[in-house]
């Protein structure tokens, strides 16, 4: 069975997300969705909102697993029998860090990393910049999933109305 790897921290999971692991879907038997666990920054969403919508958006897909992961990716990925990650490029930018991480995953455990280059539509798109988008009012809906979109916009509102 062949296996992969595609880890973030879906904060949220935006379209851009969506098409690289739609992809790998493709690719693979088997797609995990790594969903980050980092305790040092305050995310929008918690890891267990993170993970439902990406289980909610990723369903028709029918081989995707997803599930929260603290530590290193290659510890993830040696639990798990995972062989590959898969990782989305924006921009040569992306190119430099992400070589630099491939090589010391693969160094560290043979894990192998394949780049995925981003679909153009969504080269600029990230979770962040949606959530500044559409803190400041503007309309991100053809940027993150219909079901994401509803999410974010009560997120929003309960964080204004918390102000």
């Amino acid at each position: 069975m062949r296996r992969a790897v595609c880890p973030g921290s879906f904060d949220p999971i935006t379209n851009g997300h969506l098409d690289i692991i739609a992809r790998a879907s493709k690719l693979y038997d088997v797609v995990h969705v790594a969903v980050m666990i980092n305790q040092s920054k305050k995310g929008l969403f918690t890891v267990d909102e993170r993970i439902e919508l990406i289980r909610e958006v990723t369903a028709d897909f029918g081989n995707v697993e997803v599930e929260a992961f603290h530590g290193l990716l290659v510890d993830f990925c040696k639990q798990r029998d995972i062989p590959a990650i898969v990782k989305g490029l924006r921009a040569v930018s992306d190119f430099d860090y992400e070589l630099q991480m491939a090589q010391m995953n693969n160094g560290l455990s043979g894990v192998e990393t394949l780049f995925v280059p981003t679909n153009p539509t969504y080269s600029f798109l990230s979770s962040s910049l949606v959530k500044e988008v559409a803190a400041g009012g503007g309309d991100v809906s053809h940027l993150v999933p219909a079901a994401v979109l509803g999410r974010l916009t009560d997120r929003l509102a309960e964080q204004r109305g918390g102000q």
